[in-house]
């Protein structure tokens, strides 16, 4: 099995499908400027078994000239999150994935349009090659797109990477082309079965959340050596951290604008907003027991539900340390957005279709940008900074703050600025964060906050 490139990572990056990461993986897991491809759109899906093969990707070992070749064994590990893709549509079949169809009416769960979009790769039967199959769950292409135009020539001379991205090839190292694939299932899209709704979750479906840069490294079957560099320039933990946080943000306004998704009858589509400002215990006691803080930074109607704003807190800490020519726009922006929660369907829309366009202008300049050595130690700060600390006061935004927090870490030990020794004596307030949001019904915002500062500050001082 392929292992990310740096080991010392928490042990629940590493358990098998329970606590934090189920949640965190549970949706099994394009908007941009750029094309990800000119391919035909009725390419055909050739399906697993066409990247199989024992000189392909089936070897048992990584031990391949040019990639690993074992990528489909990574793919299929039925213990890590590197396998949770091939599970995909296995899960559907499960005691879990059948009630959930059941309460919604959809027949069996192996067969509703509206759960394969996501457990599955799924297209046209007219798209389908000779060796497609949809148990198969999410397959290669659905990642790295339909292969019938590219599969017969991307292994041999004169192909290149340009070449095969011509041809349908999704370019995964662009980080907005990969960052809206992973949005598709990981958030939702305008695509069939792409939309986790509220009626969903109420069934049982977990919480859907997102990081990009994390999530890569849980899917990593590649090795990023001197090939791989030559072919698609080294890979930037904070710029795809960043564009991430943009992207999603871009998403989820987005797809909040359009009043198919952003209501569900005569009531707001409730799986924008935060689960926790509904979700609690009920008494009549003298002393009320809320499960929210008021935050400066939503302008809301007190009892108001927030909109689940966890990529928005990030990109406006983000704007402020590496596009800070942007940063008062789309906090303004955002503000505006919450504001208009509290007037109307309509102004909250086009507020939503604001901040959504604000949203993209960062991650257009976020991809562009040079990155330097200090930049994750700038973004670390600020993210874990008085400015912003107070905004993490929902279970949802300390989940992205602590994921943050490592993924920029880890960063820091990949280019060599912080030891991996250091690195490990950080990890007792990094863990102790993450056990601040291991589980939702007990999070606990004040140790989580003590927590991220220590943490935070440790890393500060080795700069």
């Amino acid at each position: 099995m392929t292992t990310p490139q740096v080991q010392w990572r928490p042990k629940w990056l590493v358990r098998q499908d329970s606590g934090f990461v189920a949640r965190v993986t549970a949706a099994l897991c394009l908007l941009i400027a750029v094309p990800t491809s000119v391919a035909n759109s009725n390419s055909t899906y050739e399906g697993v078994a066409s990247c199989a093969g024992s000189t392909c990707h089936g070897r048992a070992e990584g031990n391949g000239a040019v990639v690993r070749q074992d990528e489909i064994a990574t793919w299929q590990e039925p213990s890590s999150p590197s396998g949770a893709h091939s599970r995909a549509f296995a899960v559907l079949a499960g005691k879990r994935g059948q009630q959930i169809a059941t309460s919604l009416g959809l027949g069996k769960a192996t067969q509703a349009p509206a759960c394969l979009g996501c457990h599955a790769t799924y297209v046209p039967s007219t798209q389908r090659g000779a060796r497609f199959r949809t148990d198969d769950g999410v397959g290669c292409e659905s990642c790295h797109g339909p292969s019938g135009e590219w599969l017969a020539a991307h292994y041999a001379r004169p192909a290149t990477h340009a070449s095969n991205v011509a041809k349908g090839l999704t370019p995964l190292e662009n980080p907005q082309a990969r960052a809206n694939v992973c949005l598709d299932c990981h958030y939702g899209s305008t695509k069939t079965g792409q939309f986790v709704t509220h009626s969903m979750m109420a069934a049982g479906h977990p919480r859907v959340s997102f990081e990009l840069d994390l999530f890569s490294a849980l899917q990593q079957h590649h090795d990023i050596d001197g090939d791989y560099t030559a072919r698609k320039r080294a890979p930037n933990a904070v710029r795809f951290w960043a564009v991430g946080q943009a992207e999603a943000v871009k998403r989820a306004t987005s797809l909040f604008a359009k009043p198919k998704f952003g209501a569900e009858g005569a009531f707001p589509q409730l799986y924008f907003y935060d689960c926790h400002s509904c979700h609690r215990t009920i008494t009549d006691a003298q002393q009320r027991k809320l499960t929210f803080e008021t935050n400066p930074g939503r302008p809301i109607p007190f009892g108001n539900p927030p909109f689940n704003d966890e990529n928005i807190i990030m990109l406006s800490a983000v704007a402020g340390a590496l596009v800070p020519g942007q940063a008062d726009s789309f906090k303004s922006a955002s503000r505006d957005f919450h504001r208009a929660m509290g007037q109307s369907g309509s102004d909250a829309r086009l507020a939503a279709q604001e901040l959504s366009r604000r949203a993209g202008a960062l991650s257009n300049a976020l991809s562009q940008r040079a990155y330097a050595d200090a930049d994750a130690f700038r973004v670390i700060e600020i993210v874990s900074s008085k400015a912003t600390s107070d905004r993490f006061t929902d279970y949802a935004g300390s989940v992205q703050a602590v994921m943050a927090i490592d993924t920029l870490l880890n960063a820091l030990v990949k280019e060599g600025r912080v030891s991996v020794g250091a690195a490990a004596g950080i990890r007792s307030n990094i863990n102790r964060a993450y056990a601040s949001v291991a589980e939702p019904n007990a999070y606990r915002p004040a140790e989580f906050r003590s927590a991220l500062k220590s943490a935070s500050g440790a890393i500060g001082r080795l700069r």
